[in-house]
């Protein structure tokens, strides 16, 4: 299935849609990515907070697939900020991968209790200049935390990843991150299932004999936005990646917005320091 691509701010391309690792068990891992890989995903979404990098590593190592097809993201953790402990934290999630570089490195919060964010984007900077990792981004980063990065190094993120779903829409985020020149990307894009059973989302399901997380996909797709969703299961993963052929009305769009009710799964990005 031919997938579309995002140009981000670097002039590096990225695949939209992709497949996130979060709560994976460590030993099914490889094994969940080796099959995404087998059934078309090219964008792998990792983190060392989920402790399954090994396994993500490996999928990518044994694939038959050229390295450079192969788009991998992974995210240095609350404790590594600063610049020498992002340093080492860098290092230790790629001797866990077991790539020779990265296609992808996020601040995975801004912790700003911390005030250490600025610090640390100037450590993933040093390791873009230095080749190790191809683009840089922040995810779960509010307008402040992006406008303190940019006005101190000048350096832009490519993407910003934050919380996003029907019942949690962002829409000013992704207006700021439009502005800023920065990719939106949805991490717990279904909600958990939350909206499922919705009515704007079932009928719309039953109209296209579609089921309603693809409505869900094809709806950050038709956005504009790169979207990540978690699936194990074989068959799952090939119905998230088959939303590609699914075309929303406009009417359709503005309906799923109308979900919005600023709820949360995770954590508030201004308090959240853990």
């Amino acid at each position: 299935m031919q997938q579309p691509m995002m140009t981000l701010n670097d002039g590096r391309q990225m695949p939209q849609i992709g497949l996130g690792v979060w709560q994976m068990p460590a030993d099914e891992t490889a094994a969940a990515v080796g099959e995404a890989l087998r059934n078309g995903y090219r964008l792998i979404d990792g983190a060392a907070r989920y402790e399954n990098e090994a396994g993500l590593g490996q999928a990518v190592r044994d694939s038959e697939l050229p390295r450079e097809e192969i788009f991998v993201t992974s995210k240095l953790w609350n404790d590594q900020q600063g610049r020498d402990k992002a340093l080492r934290g860098f290092d230790a999630t790629m001797e866990r991968l077991g790539l020779d570089y990265l296609d992808l490195y996020l601040i995975h919060w801004p912790v700003p209790a911390q005030d250490l964010y600025v610090e640390t984007w100037k450590a993933l900077i040093g390791l873009r200049d230095e080749g190790r990792v191809k683009s840089i981004g922040v995810a779960n980063f509010h307008e402040p935390h992006l406008t303190r990065l940019i006005d101190e190094t000048g350096v832009v993120p490519a993407l910003n990843q934050i919380e996003l779903h029907p019942a949690l829409t962002q829409a000013q985020m992704r207006a700021v991150n439009k502005r800023l020149g920065i990719v939106t990307q949805s991490w717990s894009p279904l909600g958990r299932g939350a909206d499922f059973e919705a009515g704007p989302v079932t009928e719309i399901a039953a109209r296209l004999g579609a089921e309603p997380a693809q409505v869900i996909i094809a709806w950050h797709l038709a956005h504009g936005l790169s979207v990540i969703p978690k699936s194990q299961n074989p068959g799952r993963q090939r119905q998230n990646l088959a939303a590609l052929e699914l075309r929303l009305s406009d009417a359709d769009i503005a309906a799923i917005d109308a979900l919005d009710r600023d709820i949360r799964t995770g954590p508030d990005p201004e308090m959240f320091g853990g």
